[in-house]
């Protein structure tokens, strides 16, 4: 019971620290925009997104199944993180242990979507970059790039799905299975929830 309320005091202070984090940032904007200071105004805003972005990437982190086959979420792995540059966060979540391990990362505004999409709507480019390792699938809708990855040997494989879901690039690495199995485990992380949070 006493690690129960530890834990909410914990998330009700980490969210009322990102609320006044946001709350401080805003201010800060409206100050600088009163003073005419827009370079001020800009930079605040960026801070103000910023605090939005790590909020919703938490609130991903919640929808994330806490097993994919045998393999159990590492929570002290869960990351959620700024990306630096650019609007947006990454999500970072691990099942399982190394040499058996799946790797999720939701990267948003990512600069890569547009590449990846020109590889799975361009017959073309897809032809092109097709070398018997990877192949164009759908999951749960949604097209995306599977790939062999280097290092994969005749009894154990190694595979990452690439998804463009919107402006943000969702990779899914699975050591040690086969393509099959990755598309299962895939099935099992609900897009369409996450699309409607970081669109």
């Amino acid at each position: 019971m006493k690690f129960i309320i530890t834990i909410s005091a914990v998330l009700i202070y980490s969210i009322n620290c990102m609320a006044q984090d946001f709350a401080k940032a805003m201010t800060n904007a409206k100050t600088a925009y009163s003073a005419g200071k827009l370079e001020d105004t800009h930079f605040a805003l960026q801070q103000a997104m910023q605090e939005v972005d790590l909020i919703v990437g938490k609130e991903v982190l919640k929808l994330l199944p806490p097993k994919m086959d045998s393999l159990t979420n590492n929570a002290k792995d869960d990351n959620v993180t700024s990306n630096v540059g650019f609007i947006g966060c990454t999500i970072h979540r691990v099942y399982g242990k190394p040499g058996k391990q799946a790797d999720l990362s939701i990267i948003s505004n990512s600069p890569m979507v547009a590449m990846i999409n020109s590889f799975l709507n361009s017959p073309l480019l897809g032809g092109m970059m097709s070398d018997g390792k990877t192949k164009t699938v759908k999951v749960q809708g949604y097209k995306a790039r599977l790939e062999k990855q280097p290092g994969s040997t005749d009894d154990k494989n190694d595979y990452q799905l690439q998804m463009p879901l919107g402006n943000a690039l969702i990779t899914f690495k699975v050591d040690d299975c086969t393509d099959t199995q990755i598309l299962d485990m895939a099935n099992t992380i609900p897009f369409q929830q996450i699309a409607k949070l970081i669109q």
